[in-house]
């Protein structure tokens, strides 16, 4: 049965047989001071499987889709395991109702690594990839997340993993994009060499070796921010406890704040614990998720519901005034400050 989900409820209940779904209170953390964007940001979670929850979605609905769906033969007690030979299949039907609910400047990122199998690579990332461009998508970008703290073993002809793809398409070649919300700083290294610029360093010439790359370091003058590379360095701890896949929320957050504003509405189709959707309220956006077990899904909903917490109470903080802390009649002395007196 086809779960419905009204067009202007993104939290709404997936209805029991027969009958009706019922929408849940909407989480609006936004739209009180300190919150980013200043705008009502909804959050909620829907039980069951996005190829049938997303039927009921209206089209161009969403901004952006960030997600980790279930890699191949992994998460059986789960989510039951798809087969390495059948990924793609059971993949497919689903993107279909991705493109659907995409708006056509938006952007789908998906998580996701190969896995062994007889000895080797099985290929199904690849033939996932060529079968996406096939249904239309156009694959803009990979990056890379480098795992910093990747877990530690040892097998007969390969090494750790220490990275996962994480792999951009797009519907149009035009989408939006802000390259500015995710610059980074140049760091100490700019400062310390621009103060001994040599003759070579000012022009940019063919490089010595050989190799064809050429550079310029005069070009960082004046600069105290750069744009990123395409790879993520970024450790796998999470405070998503419980979950067997969570990964951390600097992730999703990353490509949140690179493809969205504001306002706009984040879809994870394969919700784990919800880290997704609370790096997308903790931004300002609108979170909808969609997720097949039903404790998951509990877990998502106590996930969105802490961050609505944490939301409120920076949105208290930013309002603080020093007259909210110095009790009246004290003029600008020091005071002690009771816990009462600091709104909570």
């Amino acid at each position: 049965m086809t779960t419905r989900l009204p067009a202007d409820r993104p939290d709404a209940t997936p209805a029991p047989a027969g009958r009706r779904a019922r929408a849940r209170p909407e989480r609006a953390i936004a739209g009180e001071p300190g919150v980013p964007g200043g705008l009502a940001v909804r959050g909620g979670v829907v039980t069951g499987d996005c190829l049938q929850v997303l039927r009921s979605l209206p089209a161009a609905r969403v901004d952006l889709i960030v997600t980790s769906p279930p890699y191949a033969d992994q998460r059986a007690s789960t989510y039951g395991g798809v087969a390495a030979d059948d990924y793609v299949e059971w993949f497919m039907p689903r993107a279909e109702q991705f493109a659907r609910v995409l708006k056509p400047t938006g952007s789908l990122v998906i998580n996701i690594k190969e896995k062994v199998v007889d000895g080797e690579r099985h290929t199904y990332v690849l033939e996932l990839i060529l079968a996406l461009r096939r249904q239309g998508w156009l694959w803009t970008e990979e990056y890379v997340w480098h795992k910093r703290n990747c877990f530690p073993g040892k097998w007969p002809n390969r090494f750790r993993d220490a990275w996962e793809r994480c792999l951009h398409f797009t519907r149009e070649k035009r989408f939006k994009m802000n390259q500015d919300a995710v610059m980074v700083p140049t760091g100490d290294w700019a400062r310390t060499r621009l103060k001994t610029l040599g003759a070579n360093d000012v022009i940019r010439h063919d490089s010595r070796v050989g190799n064809a790359f050429g550079k310029n370091i005069a070009n960082w003058q004046g600069r105290d921010r750069a744009y990123p590379t395409n790879v993520l360095h970024l450790a796998t701890e999470c405070g998503n406890k419980g979950h067997s896949a969570a990964f951390p929320q600097a992730l999703p957050r990353w490509f949140i704040e690179l493809f969205t504003d504001p306002g706009d509405t984040v879809l994870d189709p394969f919700a784990g614990s919800g880290t997704t959707l609370a790096a997308a309220l903790a931004l300002g956006r609108n979170a909808l998720g969609v997720e097949l077990s039903p404790a998951y899904a509990q877990r998502c909903r106590e996930t969105l519901a802490s961050a609505h917490e944490a939301a409120q109470a920076l949105a208290r903080a930013s309002a603080c005034t020093p007259q909210d802390i110095i009790p009246a009649g004290r003029g600008d002395a020091a005071a002690p400050v009771s816990k009462d007196s600091v709104p909570s």
